[in-house]
């Protein structure tokens, strides 16, 4: 077990609680640690994940933050977007409308991967209401891979999503005979969890179907990426607008490509970077009390 977690005086208490909140017409859930009096922490899963993959790091944190973190809509408890449509414009706004309905800025946020993405916009977007901020691998495809993609001409791009959605039309949520199933399954993926992690991972990321069998709590959709996106010039001017303290977290066995080496980090006014070694793309899970140690120094006054 984890020291960051096995030495949090709050491992016995159960939580956190349950609550709920609206953004375009869908119901979306979040955890909240409680600690009212505590400055406010948010916490933003990625893709395909969700909520209670930060329960470690919520556990070692939580008594000094007041914690909360949602479930992307599509995802874990929160309702599937009818249309099946997941931009980053619609995941920036549910995260708008969370910290409006909870109305504690400014906010310190920690963030992966596509949670990580969302963060860095709303932090360029509001950069008053942000305090200090950790994304996670969050700067999307690495350079390379989006040059790719711009060649490709618009109507191709628009006909290959189109093909794909209607793929994913077809595509049934996989169906697992057993919880021990899916977490050896999770751990196939993620070679750096653990059988403990995989299994709370797959506990709390799994519903049971009708039949006994068990699928992954999100929508399929949220597997397509949209034919428009913003251009790299765009995505540089949103960086350029934060202003809170940033730390640019890489796992050095992940693909994301480092944001020195490949000049990214030079949009942002105050941003460092920090690679773990021994990790991937969840540094959070693969280097637990490394990422809690340096989160915790990072986030303090």
């Amino acid at each position: 077990m984890s020291t960051a977690f096995r030495d949090s005086p709050f491992r016995d208490i159960v939580g956190p609680s349950s609550q709920f909140y609206i953004s375009q017409r869908l119901r979306l859930h979040y955890l909240s640690w409680g600690n009212d009096d505590k400055p406010p922490l948010l916490l933003i899963h990625g893709g395909r994940d969700h909520a209670h993959n930060w329960d470690w790091v919520a556990n070692a944190l939580r008594g000094d933050y007041h914690i909360v973190a949602p479930d992307l809509r599509g995802h874990g408890d929160s309702e599937w977007a009818i249309g099946g449509m997941y931009a980053i414009t619609d995941f920036v706004l549910d995260i708008a409308q969370l910290l409006e309905a909870l109305d504690r800025f400014p906010v310190r946020i920690v963030a992966h991967s596509l949670g990580a993405n969302i963060a860095l916009h709303y932090a360029g977007l509001y950069p008053a209401n942000v305090q200090k901020l950790v994304a996670i691998e969050g700067m999307g495809p690495p350079p390379k891979a989006l040059a790719e993609r711009r060649s490709r001409t618009v109507d191709e791009r628009m006909r290959g999503w189109i093909g794909y959605m209607q793929k994913l039309a077809g595509r049934q949520p996989r169906r697992y005979p057993s919880l021990h199933a899916a977490a050896e399954r999770m751990q196939e993926v993620n070679s750096f969890l653990s059988a403990e992690q995989a299994r709370h991972l797959t506990v709390n990321g799994m519903a049971r179907n009708e039949d006994g069998s068990f699928s992954w709590k999100f929508d399929n959709y949220v597997r397509a990426f949209p034919p428009y996106q913003a251009a790299e010039e765009e995505l540089r001017n949103i960086w350029g607008r934060i202003t809170c303290p940033t730390l640019l977290v890489r796992g050095t066995e992940s693909w994301a490509s480092d944001p020195v080496e490949d000049g990214r980090i030079g949009a942002f006014r105050n941003a460092d970077l920090r690679n773990f070694e021994g990790a991937g793309h969840w540094v959070h899970h693969d280097q637990l009390d490394e990422f809690v140690a340096v989160t915790r120094v990072f986030l303090e006054d």
